[in-house]
């Protein structure tokens, strides 16, 4: 997952800018008591006016922050997605924020239990840059519907794009509904250490444990959206130029700078030749310039295109065989514009850093196996994906390896699948913890409360209390052994 730029930073003091946006947006929250199903609605379609309202602005920006961003992948993965959310989220929310009555027949016997769902509060998010439109706004948009209120910290490495949005929040919701808070509000780590009533984190599993521990020390619910090096896995009676052609176009989105891209592939040894030569192929259709092709996208700053850089030249000496798409006459990688041209690895060993850290570019890894046996034991060797890529019929084999691995999701033979709306996105173990989208924001941040009462004229304050005689003593005992029964 992209890394968020949380720089260092003591607990911020009571008089800073933060902590008196928190204690306004909470002090409007418990006047204003919990929102009704239109305020909420009011505040996600305003939330989708802005973003209409200034997407040429904000896809502008967002290019300029990459250096090169094609709009299309920005009106898309950005802005459309984020639309597409507020869509189901509004459709939804009526269904949503009705209360639960569970276990009718408790009701029968004069018990009355419901739960609804409770706003939490305040909640912060801190956005990282690689989609830096979609993932701010998509956790605000189930924030708001759950009736919080939002303080978001965009990513710093965004500026241009951070800055399109703090100017445009403020025209469409007051500060103690929705508010943007910036470098010019105090550094990025100090922004974890306030005592939110909940808080979303999507970036980097280094600064993800960080967040965790800024978290704990307020006992702030946190969701950790995370990262890693997402396997591939190619089944033998697989397609395998289907699967190459996918992979490859999955690989480079954005550049590979996408939390969900495969970092890595298993093919079955005796077709690797052929699958990277299809890779290639695909990349090469894709791609026939890349110098001057805004379809390309930059890597995001200079240190992340040498870190890149230095994975590439670490395997290269460790004995790794590297193949890379360099159109005629084009000189690349080039650190004006921050291209690094496709690449594919081959040969790895457990001695190159390319096969313990997130590449988080356009470099694709490939290994053979024989014996699927070798895949799955190389992705358990490794912690947690974020997804992870089957390419194959869902016969047994595919039943074997989603047994026997873990991963916060399995997307079958295409990209992205696993973000349909009405399905929980997020990690398990270094790639998170807590989902959302949809349904799943709604209860992410919210309190599932229990209201419980009884019109029986038994109480049970009286039952439970001393003193306890023989008989109901002896009652109680006859009960827990006539349900051994149930455990035979």
């Amino acid at each position: 997952m992209a890394q968020s730029v949380l720089e260092s930073a003591a607990v911020p003091p009571r008089t800073s800018p933060l902590v008196e946006i928190l204690e306004s947006a909470r002090a409007a929250f418990i006047h204003d008591g919990i929102p009704d199903l239109d305020t909420r609605l009011d505040r996600l379609t305003r939330l989708g006016a802005m973003i209409t309202d200034c997407c040429d602005e904000l896809a502008v920006a967002v290019d300029q922050d990459f250096g090169t961003r094609p709009r299309y992948l920005t009106m898309t993965g950005d802005i459309g997605a984020v639309l597409l959310e507020i869509a189901e989220l509004r459709q939804q929310l009526p269904k949503w924020m009705k209360t639960e009555r569970p276990h009718r027949w408790r009701r029968i016997v004069g018990l009355d239990q419901s739960v609804r769902y409770d706003p939490l509060g305040v909640i912060g998010i801190a956005a990282p840059w690689n989609f830096p439109i979609q993932l701010s706004l998509t956790p605000t948009a189930g924030a708001l519907a759950a009736g919080n209120r939002v303080m978001l910290r965009p990513s710093s490495m965004t500026q241009r794009t951070s800055a399109v949005l703090a100017r445009h929040v403020p025209h469409y919701f007051e500060p103690e509904e929705f508010t943007i808070a910036t470098r010019a509000d105090g550094p990025g780590a100090a922004f974890s250490k306030l005592d939110f009533d909940g808080f979303f984190f999507t970036g980097s599993p280094e600064v993800g444990r960080e967040v965790a521990r800024d978290c704990a020390a307020n006992l702030t619910p946190v969701t950790l959206e995370l990262g890693g090096k997402n396997p591939a896995i190619v089944d033998r009676d697989a397609d395998p130029r289907t699967a190459a052609d996918r992979i490859a176009r999955s690989r480079l989105t954005n550049s590979g700078q996408v939390c969900l891209c495969p970092d890595y592939v298993f093919v079955p040894q005796e077709n690797l030749d052929e699958f990277v030569a299809e890779v290639l192929a695909t990349w090469q259709s894709m791609f026939p310039a890349i110098a001057e092709n805004d379809d390309y996208t930059s890597i995001i700053d200079d240190d992340a295109y040498r870190r890149i850089l230095g994975l590439i030249s670490d395997a290269r000496d460790h004995g790794a065989h590297v193949e890379q798409l360099i159109p005629p006459r084009e000189l690349l990688p080039d650190p004006s514009s921050r291209k690094i041209p496709p690449t594919v690895v081959t040969r790895l060993t457990s001695a190159m850093e390319l096969e313990r850290q997130e590449v988080f570019g356009p470099v694709l890894s490939v290994y053979g196996y024989n014996d699927l046996a070798e895949a799955i034991d190389h992705v358990n060797a490794h912690d947690h994906a974020l997804t992870l890529y089957w390419f194959g019929p869902k016969n047994a084999r595919f039943e074997h390896v989603v047994d026997r691995t873990r991963s916060g999701s399995v997307n079958v033979n295409d990209f992205l699948l696993n973000m349909a709306p009405g399905t929980p996105f997020g990690g398990v173990g270094a790639s998170g913890y807590g989902s959302y989208h949809g349904e799943y924001s709604y209860r992410t941040f919210s309190n599932a409360r229990t209201v419980a009462g009884s019109a029986m004229p038994l109480s049970s304050a009286r039952t439970i209390s001393p003193p306890y005689s023989r008989t109901a003593t002896t009652a109680a005992t006859r009960g827990v052994y006539a349900s051994r029964r149930l455990f035979r």
